[in-house]
């Protein structure tokens, strides 16, 4: 489902926030990253949304190479993930019922389903009774199941939470795990960072440690187990590529075709919408630019004979 492979991250010739960073997720895997402060793990989530992209290496999900995807395509793929940042970010002027529905409504969902999808996940984190409180009236516990709620309202492939418990109380905090567990074995990919030593003994499952910038451990097991990542683990097969189904597209030049295979742009309709801006993040040559916009100016012309 997620690969990083390689990737470095620099902000300036003095500050490298990732180094070389590989690590590949499995579909239905539950993830655990943990490092002290600093040590890159917020930027790794940064990459993972695109507000950032890479100095050198690749991200790639679900065959999509996140840096290289068109600006206008970034939120279909945000969609497919859902997020629980460590300040919340819930709208404070509206209640819980109406944080989870306005996501719902984002989304274009229609009234019937906005209100049976905000039922199920208020039942899902424990929350049904709070749902007319705003979030100045919820403990903090509430508010960090609140915002689960909220980002599982686009079912997403693959859940993110950066320190869910860190500013809870034990018995939140195990409660917080205990709805993640659930998401997980729903069939989700979870990921979640955290300092929280006890919650990560508890689960027993795949720890990824990271410090300075790299990976130093990937492994089975408690918070302190540490085991030096196997290198297959930032393995690619690169040669698995969606196929061009869209038969309008089929007379592209071959490098340009390849381009747009990487960032799942598969029909002629997509490749119409792209801007100057999203062909420069898609890294395409003067050349290129041109070989595209000559086909589709011919695609055009022979649309509007046939129209006509």
């Amino acid at each position: 489902m997620l690969l990083f492979d390689k990737v470095t991250k620099k902000y300036n010739e003095h500050i490298t926030a990732l180094d070389n960073v590989g690590f590949k997720v499995d579909t239905g895997e539950f993830i655990f990253m943990v490092g002290p402060s600093g040590a890159g793990k917020t930027t790794l989530m940064r990459l993972l949304i695109r507000e950032e992209v890479p100095t050198s290496g690749s991200i790639f999900f679900d065959k999509i190479e996140v840096a290289k995807l068109p600006t206008k395509l970034l939120p279909d793929y945000r969609q497919r993930l859902g997020m629980v940042f460590q300040d919340i970010k819930l709208l404070e002027n509206k209640t819980l019922l109406e944080n989870i529905e306005f996501a719902l409504e984002i989304l274009g969902k229609e009234d019937k389903e906005i209100k049976e999808t905000t039922e199920y996940l208020l039942e899902t984190v424990g929350l049904q009774d709070r749902r007319n409180l705003f979030p100045a009236q919820l403990s903090g516990g509430e508010k960090q199941r609140g915002a689960i709620a909220r980002a599982l309202a686009n079912n997403p492939e693959l859940f993110v939470a950066d320190e869910p418990t860190g500013n809870l109380d034990p018995d939140n905090a195990f409660q917080v795990l205990d709805i993640l567990r659930k998401i997980n074995k729903s069939g989700t990919t979870v990921m979640v960072i955290t300092h929280d030593r006890d919650i990560v003994n508890n689960m027993k499952t795949r720890v990824i440690r990271i410090d300075k910038g790299k990976i130093i451990g990937d492994s089975q097991g408690d918070y302190d187990h540490h085991k030096a990542p196997k290198k297959e683990t930032v393995e690619i097969k690169k040669e698995e590529k969606a196929e061009i189904k869209d038969e309008k597209l089929k007379g592209l030049d071959t490098e340009v075709l390849e381009i747009l295979n990487n960032a799942k742009i598969d029909n002629i309709d997509m490749v119409l919408n792209l801007t100057n801006s999203d062909l420069d993040n898609l890294k395409f040559s003067e050349e290129q630019k041109d070989s595209l916009e000559k086909y589709l100016d011919i695609y055009l012309n022979n649309k509007e004979k046939k129209d006509d």
